[in-house]
């Protein structure tokens, strides 16, 4: 059954994610079985049509070339609100449209997957440190930031939140009282954005409030074979279905 693929972001007024988001399209193109190379690109917000909308479009571009399976994977780090119940919603309102036509199955969210960890461990490589400071976006949804924290540890580092305490500048002042001079802070952020410059900038304000610290600040994952690598295991895991 030729299948089709949907890559859903946040979305942002920010060009960049975008440009990202295609890049990282085509180098899934390249893993497909052949006879399929329809992969397609959706936000759930900051869009000129609700998602569900972009999601009937793309059904149908997906139909006319004889496509009647879509798959939906939701490039989102957290399991939040977003991902549990809006992204779920829109696709059962997108499914309304079909009765049956094509099949489409949301798959796991990438933050989900084994591997990003490894991932997340290649961009420290050429990184050394006393101490390492993953910092995330942050939920207010009950267990959501596990994931995140696993990972630290995994990493053994420990865990910051923009959005949420403990705060980037408290893990900073904690780590300097315990003697730390070499700070590495890894930004669990899919592409580069708005929060990204912040986070940039946040940092040079700690370079100046701590001039005795040596702050090296990683890149956040951005599009690549690795992470098409992990997007193209999503889609082949157990089908989460929905409607």
């Amino acid at each position: 059954m030729p299948c089709s693929y949907l890559l859903v972001s946040h979305g942002s007024r920010d060009p960049r994610p975008e440009i990202a988001m295609q890049e990282l399209a085509k180098l899934l193109i390249q893993r497909l079985p052949k006879g399929e190379n329809l992969v397609g690109t959706a936000a759930l917000e900051v869009q000129s049509q609700p998602l569900h909308q972009q999601i009937q479009q793309f059904a149908n571009d997906a139909l006319a070339v004889g496509c009647n399976s879509l798959k939906i994977v939701p490039l989102f780090l957290l399991p939040g609100v977003h991902l549990m119940t809006d992204i779920p919603a829109e696709v059962a309102l997108a499914k309304m449209a079909f009765n049956g036509n094509i099949t489409i199955n949301l798959q796991p969210h990438v933050g989900s997957h084994p591997g990003l960890g490894k991932l997340l461990t290649q961009s420290m490589a050429n990184i050394e440190s006393e101490a390492l400071i993953l910092l995330a976006h942050g939920s207010r949804r009950p267990l959501s930031l596990q994931p995140v924290e696993a990972i630290a540890a995994s990493l053994r580092g420990i865990t910051a939140y923009w959005s949420v305490p403990p705060s980037l500048d408290s893990r900073v002042q904690q780590l300097v009282a315990d003697g730390k001079r070499e700070i590495a802070i890894l930004p669990y952020f899919l592409f580069s954005g708005g929060i990204t410059d912040a986070i940039a900038l946040a940092v040079e304000t700690l370079k100046l409030q701590f001039p005795s610290v040596n702050f090296q600040l990683a890149p956040p994952l951005g599009p690549s074979a690795e992470l098409a690598d992990l997007i193209w295991d999503l889609t082949k895991e157990g089908e989460k279905v929905v409607g």
